[in-house]
């Protein structure tokens, strides 16, 4: 208990309060920007945090997180034009809103929805990550790998539209976590005699070169090419509409709130199993809540209870998604894998001995989530006008700036220009992993992953060297195997079915970022 106390007062500091609040006000203003997004903003960031203390920093990035979750939604709403993916299903009704006049209560209302999805999962992760952290202890080597296998084969089943180039990824991802030291002998491997390689490739250049940088050389190949689609000038909202038009009311907060609740649930249970994301939650949060309404024929003709449906899940996905990140070392989702960056440029390592040896962090992060939330509620309340006005920034404005902020983030790293290189050769490879469909969220995922599945799979190799059988020994092993498998098989034979069936004279879309 003590340690809990002095955790959540290391939270409640005006200095770290004040990380919060920027981070929050950092991940809404990015978030509200068209084709910039949470993740992006995070990777960015997470140099910043260098010179903070560790929860300072994690408080910080956790803030941008929560921020850009609700800030995808501004330009949604206002634009029909998600600031990022996960917002998709909310522009169905926001929009329609807006044509009627009442922007202002679409934008409260993913709000609103937004804060409670992420304080009901925020309550789930303060109750479950804990004990299922000391089921993990229990678990040795030969068990985490066969964890470890299961994960990486879920998150590349799930990202992307296919199986193949899903497990591409993670495999390619994983297989660069091992550049550098040989974790047995010592010795350079994989390095090409490229001294700054010792200690292996950075993580934080290269997430900065595939998230930020690379969706920057998208667009800009887009505008250059003429096909970046016009999204209109931000709508200004005008004091002489009625007062209920710019306001939600208690009354038809309440009217959502079983719908709330239902979108908590699914984007929890979403966010707790690795890989699938809050865009998967927003969908199935939308798809409920129409499947549940005696009248579904409103939802997109500018519904409240849609935008609170898709709002709700894809926010309860971030508390849920630190579970396996906290409790296993496990990322859930692309920002948690960047999170693992930020812990271990801390000196801290994700996993289940974190409660044990870094017990006064974690519950600060706990409080530190919590008060993010309400900073979240006051910043989006106050802001909402001036995060409307940037939905119509200029690109040419916004691009260079963001490109200095890259390489600024990555010099900062350490290691200097070599930082750089490495983000500009990742911002290529990103690039052509847009193009060609392959999941960078896998790949990064593997990365992360990399280094603690090769560990537990040598050390169950020197366990079991001698006497292989003995593995029928561990149920939870020939669980984890059996379950691999059968994900494999049940996610290629789902693709197949939904694969898209062109006829021979259908006309290719065009290929956008």
């Amino acid at each position: 208990m003590e340690t809990i106390l002095a955790g959540i007062s290391d939270a409640f500091t005006l200095v770290n309060i004040g990380y919060i609040a920027f981070g929050v006000f950092m991940g809404i203003m990015v978030g509200a920007i068209p084709g910039l997004n949470g993740p992006m903003a995070i990777a960015v960031a997470v140099p910043l945090t260098y010179y903070m203390t560790p929860l300072a920093a994690v408080a910080f990035l956790i803030g941008i997180n929560k921020g850009g979750t609700y800030g995808g939604s501004v330009s949604a709403i206002l634009l029909n034009t998600p600031g990022s993916p996960e917002s998709t299903s909310t522009a169905f009704d926001g929009y329609p809103l807006v044509k009627k006049g009442k922007g202002l209560k679409a934008l409260k209302m993913a709000l609103y929805s937004s804060v409670s999805g992420d304080i009901f999962s925020d309550i789930v992760l303060f109750t479950v990550a804990a004990p299922l952290a000391i089921i993990a202890l229990k678990m040795g080597p030969a068990e985490m790998a066969a964890v470890f296998a299961f994960s990486l084969t879920i998150v590349a089943g799930l990202s992307g539209n296919s199986l193949l180039r899903g497990l591409i990824a993670a495999v390619l991802g994983a297989f660069l976590s091992t550049v550098g030291l040989d974790i047995e002998t010592a010795q350079p491997r994989l390095t090409m005699g490229i001294s700054d390689l010792i200690e292996g490739i950075p993580i934080i250049p290269m997430t900065i070169g595939l998230l930020a940088l690379s969706e920057i050389l998208i667009q800009i190949e887009t505008t250059l090419l003429g096909r970046e689609t016009d999204t209109g000038r931000n709508r200004i909202f005008s004091k002489d509409l009625p007062r209920e038009d710019r306001r939600v009311s208690f009354a038809e907060y309440k009217s959502c709130l079983r719908t709330i609740v239902r979108s908590a649930l699914i984007g929890t249970g979403v966010g707790a199993v690795p890989g699938i994301g809050a865009i998967v939650a927003g969908f199935l949060g939308y798809g409920a809540a129409k499947r549940a309404s005696k009248h579904p024929e409103e939802f997109g003709t500018g519904k409240l209870e849609g935008i609170a449906a898709t709002e709700a899940a894809n926010s309860a996905v971030i508390g849920a998604n630190l579970i396996p990140l906290l409790a296993l070392g496990i990322p859930g989702s692309l920002s948690a894998a960047i999170l693992i960056g930020a812990f271990l440029m801390h000196g801290v390592d994700p996993g289940p001995l974190i409660f044990q040896e870094h017990g006064r962090l974690v519950y600060g992060i706990f409080a530190a989530m919590f008060l993010a939330n309400w900073i979240n509620f006051a910043i989006g309340n106050f802001g909402l006008r001036f995060f409307a006005l940037l939905v119509s920034v200029p690109k040419g404005i916004i691009h260079p700036i963001l490109v200095i902020f890259c390489i600024a983030g990555a010099y900062a790293n350490g290691n200097a220009m070599f930082s750089v290189a490495v983000m500009m050769v990742f911002a290529v490879v990103g690039y052509f992993m847009r193009k060609l469909d392959f999941s960078f969220a896998t790949f990064i995922i593997g990365f992360a992953l990399g280094g603690t599945f090769e560990q537990s799979v040598r050390q169950s190799v020197i366990l079991f060297k001698d006497q292989p059988l003995q593995l029928f020994q561990h149920p939870i092993v020939l669980l984890f195997a059996a379950l691999t498998v059968f994900s494999l098989w049940r996610i290629a034979r789902t693709k197949s079915r939904i694969a898209p069936v062109r006829s021979p004279d259908a006309t290719v879309p065009e290929n956008r970022p």
